[in-house]
């Protein structure tokens, strides 16, 4: 089980690697911000319909099949991608790689929850999240810093190499277990969202990550504007908040009881990213090192709880709930990826950052609107 999340820690690594490091592409290749935030954008756009069109690909797949042919052919192109100089090539590359990986991350979700033990699928799924929050930081971090160290080539090679040798070593996974993917129907779909409660509540994390991905993304220009000498590893300091997920993921538990319900628990958890999102608005590197931590405790407590509540609230047709929370999630992250850039270009860094703030506001509403269709229907789930 151990290289199952080794696995998803190096994905998720390729995933974001190049995030902190897209103004050296922009310089490098004479790009605009918008060309080079594709690097980021590309890998990200198939999860967000994934969970919709995926299963129709995937369903009668062998999950340990999948997963080592996927993870070869990740690293397979992750070392052509460390050795190509061409902009088009490595773009299409990224767009290859992007098609991947929602098929890794079913596949091991799929092995985790049929092979693991009843009373162990919770703990094991939970470890899984805990290693998405690791690749998400360790790929950012790490991507700085060695690109100051050797090169940017040089993590992209590393990468595709530990892909490589994970595949290899997945060769000995004793279980098997089909492709865990619901096959949703259009009529599931609609049913779904005419539930107000629900479509409220995709809308809130549609807006939360649209607004997470954009900082994400854009961050990186605004400091090598700030301090032009920050190099990448300054840049990849800045990502050291993100592991603030790893410590929210364990505690969402004890953060529910401190605040009498769930969506009190979102409520503060909003409130608190909106802070870190205003902190960015002081264009010092300590100020917005210390706003990161502030920032992502804010996300990683309104995202883990969000997703608990939505499981409590859907009683039928879990999966297909489910997918549509991942493809509401990723399509805020894809859309905030790139779109903000317009505001970015025109109004600058200021009026960039309110833009996000007023996004988050529109989170809170309809977070209380959520909360105020479950009090109309009599749910006591809060």
């Amino acid at each position: 089980m151990k290289s199952i999340y080794f696995a998803t820690v190096v994905t998720f690594c390729s995933l974001y690697a190049a995030q902190p490091i897209q103004p050296l592409f922009q310089e490098q290749f004479q790009l605009s911000s918008l060309q080079a935030l594709l690097f980021t954008t590309l890998m990200m756009a198939p999860l967000s319909v994934a969970p919709l069109l995926y299963g129709f690909i995937l369903e009668a797949a062998s999950a340990r099949a999948m997963v080592r042919w996927a993870l070869g052919l990740l690293g397979v192109l992750e070392l052509i991608f460390s050795l190509v100089n061409n902009y088009l090539a490595l773009l299409t590359i990224r767009g290859a790689q992007g098609l991947i990986i929602p098929a890794i991350l079913t596949s091991i979700v799929s092995y985790i929850s049929y092979t693991s033990e009843k009373e162990q699928v919770q703990q094991n799924v939970a470890y899984y999240i805990g290693a998405t929050i690791l690749g998400g930081f360790l790929g950012r971090f790490l991507s700085g810093i060695f690109t100051d160290l050797f090169g940017w080539r040089f993590f992209f090679f590393v990468l595709g190499l530990l892909l490589l040798c994970n595949s290899y070593l997945l060769k000995s996974m004793v279980h098997d277990a089909k492709m865990n993917y619901a096959r949703p129907k259009l009529r599931e779909i609609a049913l779904i969202l005419r539930k107000r409660s629900f479509f409220f509540l995709y809308g809130c994390i549609f807006c939360l990550f649209f607004v997470f991905a954009a900082m994400m993304n854009f961050l990186p220009f605004e400091l090598k504007k700030l301090v032009p000498g920050a190099g990448q590893s300054g840049v990849g300091f800045l990502y050291i908040g993100y592991s603030m997920g790893l410590l929210v993921s364990i505690n969402a538990k004890r953060i529910v009881s401190r605040l009498g319900n769930v969506v009190n628990a979102v409520t503060t958890g909003i409130v608190i990213f909106g802070t870190g999102c205003l902190f960015f608005l002081v264009e010092n590197y300590l100020v917005m090192f210390g706003s990161m931590f502030v920032f992502c405790v804010g996300l990683f407590i309104a995202h883990s709880l969000l997703s608990g509540l939505l499981n409590r609230m859907a009683t039928e047709n879990k999966a297909i709930a489910n997918g549509l929370y991942i493809s509401f999630y990723y399509t805020g992250g894809t859309l905030g990826s790139i779109l903000p850039g317009l505001l970015f270009a025109e109004y600058g860094w200021r009026g960039f950052v309110m833009f996000l703030f007023c996004m988050i506001a529109v989170a809170m509403l309809l977070l209380r609107l959520m909360a105020g269709e479950a009090v109309k229907s009599g749910s006591r789930l809060f």
